[in-house]
């Protein structure tokens, strides 16, 4: 989806709205049992607020909704980009927003989360997409782009030590279904780690047996100018193409080492 996509496609539709005069404790209970940890403050159709979990633990001491819930809130319309949104959260220092039709009546809610997934799921294609064409252009090979699950005892990272805060940052996005699929490069029985170099350590310290991935495989094996990186034979790691997504560097940065691979 492009910069211009909507709110719609992205919120959370399943809403519980509690009112004013909820009881913390029952708002607590809901939050364990849904596994949701903000809910609109609603009554007569109208949205007061929102009351979250770190309102709870602000005010452990008030005992209804209506003495800690955020009364500084932003409505959304479904129609609202998810650029726009993420901007006003972001500006505003909040993390979900309650979503309205055009009747004004509460459909969904936008969270950080559903930012974040938005800006994978539209961002990454465009970056496989970026190396696929570059891998075909300069090897003169035909592609075929899937996406499925890897096995990662077939993926040797190039970076097999990383920042414990590194290592938890990848885990939790993991555990949350916020990680990024990785990308390889099929060449022959070889898979060829390309990106997600610390999300398949973290997904071998989890005890994952596959990791979900997009995976460029080649028609025919060829020497990708690569060095083997592993101990083990037929497995290899790819570090020298990097991707860079931007204005200014619309497709890739080649290094040394591959420049050389295809005088």
């Amino acid at each position: 989806m492009s910069d211009s996509s909507l709110v719609k496609h992205y919120m959370t539709k399943e809403v519980i709205t509690v009112t004013p005069d909820t009881p913390n404790e029952e708002v607590i209970k809901l939050m364990k049992t849904t596994g949701h940890d903000g809910f609109p403050v609603k009554t007569n159709g109208e949205v007061l607020g929102m009351v979250t979990a770190f309102d709870l633990l602000l005010k452990p001491w008030d005992n209804l909704v209506k003495d800690i819930m955020s009364t500084d809130i932003v409505v959304a319309d479904q129609d609202m980009s998810i650029n726009d949104a993420a901007r006003v959260m972001f500006r505003m220092g909040i993390s979900r927003l309650p979503v309205i039709d055009k009747d004004e009546k509460l459909v969904g809610i936008i969270t950080n989360t559903d930012i974040v997934r938005s800006h994978i799921e539209r961002s990454t294609p465009m970056k496989v997409n970026y190396f696929k064409k570059t891998l075909e252009q300069l090897y003169g090979v035909k592609t075929k782009l899937s996406r499925r699950k890897v096995p990662t005892a077939k993926l040797r990272p190039t970076q097999n030590k990383i920042y414990a805060d590194e290592l938890q940052g990848r885990t939790y996005e993991l555990k949350r279904g916020l990680a990024e699929p990785t990308i390889t490069v099929k060449s022959g029985d070889r898979y060829i780690l390309v990106d997600g170099h610390h999300r398949t350590v973290a997904a071998s310290h989890l005890g994952y047996k596959k990791i979900d991935s997009y995976v460029i495989e080649l028609e025919k094996d060829i020497k990708l100018g690569l060095e083997k990186t592993a101990d083990k034979e037929g497995i290899y790691s790819l570090n020298d193409i990097e991707i860079i997504d931007d204005a200014q560097h619309p497709l890739i940065a080649i290094t040394g080492s591959i420049r050389k691979s295809i005088k």
